[in-house]
């Protein structure tokens, strides 16, 4: 019934797939028109690409955590109807009584799978429920509903170490620039979260920023990418036609070092399908350049998870995590659907913090994730009668 109970092959190579793939030839469209905007971008900003004194790695982390406060209504009205599915649960909780202890969990728990809740984790926050119950340490309703969202809390808070808050990203505390390496399926959002990334990072903490256009397939990513990089005062990084992306992004590694001033270098990939293992090989070999040239980077490896998809992006996520060690999680989309309980499973399961929530199509509407502000986003405000 759930695409999470069974496991498919996680690849499949290309040998075993149709021939005549074509990316080669699908590099970039119209890149001399683009490199040349993106190079008259770069030099005709002049002073704009000094490095602002104010910024520091402290700062940003700062900034970021006290903006999460301030997202939690973008964050309330992007969740809309994932927290009306869940407003049954009111219902369920106006009848409660501990005598109908396992009923009532019964439909606490197909209220959870309702938004994709995965089984396994709605189960493991049951089981905390009924522990409570049975121990005598809840008696009402509206207590049950308080120790649900709090057994949520816990899942999200333990992937950030146990501290609660925003999980901070990881960024370089030496010399040379921080490098954020951004991975995920096709359709996901990568390029647009990219952007957005750079606006706030650049808004919020001064930070000069690159956008690496490490996604060679899709023709227009380059030039959606540049767009951004304008849009958001960023350098857009220097490539050539046809270079592959690992060698790609080697070479914007070392442009942003040798450069001295860019603070934040974020490379953009080429969505892939977590089952085609030459593609998934690939985004390890583009990890593993990024490396060559820059001890210990990339810092964050952020996969961009599509809130859609539902329980399909658990499977996605297993496999870009054993294939690039997933550092930080960005769901995008949640605005659009009433499965925004999925991403609970993914943390569950794999440990890894959410670091950013898409809610909308704005350039502000990427908001800093916090897990006590996402679950009452989640849950009505409204407490059951007793």
């Amino acid at each position: 019934m759930f695409a999470v109970t069974s496991t498919p092959a996680a690849c499949v190579r290309a040998a075993d797939l149709v021939a005549g793939d074509k990316r080669a030839g699908r590099i970039f469209r119209s890149v001399g028109s683009i490199q040349s905007r993106a190079t008259h971008h770069r030099q005709s900003r002049g002073a704009s690409l000094t490095v602002s004194a104010e910024f520091s790695i402290g700062k940003l982390t700062s900034v970021l955590a006290k903006k999460t406060k301030g997202d939690l209504e973008r964050v309330f009205k992007g969740t809309s109807k994932t927290r009306e599915k869940l407003s049954y649960m009111d219902e369920v909780l106006a009848l409660w009584n501990i005598d109908g202890l396992e009923d009532t969990l019964d439909e606490l728990e197909d209220t959870l799978l309702s938004v994709d809740f995965g089984p396994t984790t709605a189960m493991n926050i049951l089981d905390v429920i009924r522990t409570r119950c049975e121990a005598g340490e809840i008696k009402t309703g509206a207590e049950v509903k308080a120790a649900l969202k709090k057994a949520i809390v816990d899942i999200l808070v333990r992937a950030n170490d146990g501290k609660e808050g925003a999980a901070p990203l990881r960024l370089n505390d030496g010399d040379g620039p921080s490098v954020i390496m951004v991975v995920g399926v096709n359709g996901g959002g990568k390029t647009t979260t990219v952007g957005k990334l750079s606006h706030r990072f650049a808004e919020e903490s001064g930070a000069k920023v690159m956008l690496v256009p490490g996604d060679t397939f899709r023709a227009a990513a380059a030039e959606q990418l540049a767009a951004w990089a304008e849009r958001s005062n960023g350098v857009m990084a220097e490539y050539k036609e046809g270079m592959k992306p690992g060698a790609l992004c080697y070479t914007a590694v070392d442009e942003a070092i040798k450069m001295g001033d860019i603070d934040i270098v974020l490379a953009d990939t080429s969505g892939r399908l977590h089952t085609n293992c030459d593609l998934m090989d690939e985004l390890a070999g583009i990890k593993k350049s990024i490396g060559k040239r820059m001890e210990g980077s990339p810092h964050e490896v952020a996969l961009v998870l599509d809130g859609t998809t539902g329980l399909n992006m658990l499977n996605q996520a297993r496999e870009f995590n054993k294939m690039v060690d997933v550092t930080g999680i960005i769901l995008t989309k949640l605005d659009g659907t009433a499965r925004g309980g999925a991403v609970v499973s993914v943390v569950d399961e794999l440990g890894v913090p959410v670091k950013f929530v898409g809610v909308g199509e704005a350039i502000g509407d990427l908001q800093t994730f916090d897990p006590v502000s996402f679950v009452d986003a989640l849950f009505p405000e409204d407490e059951p009668t007793e």
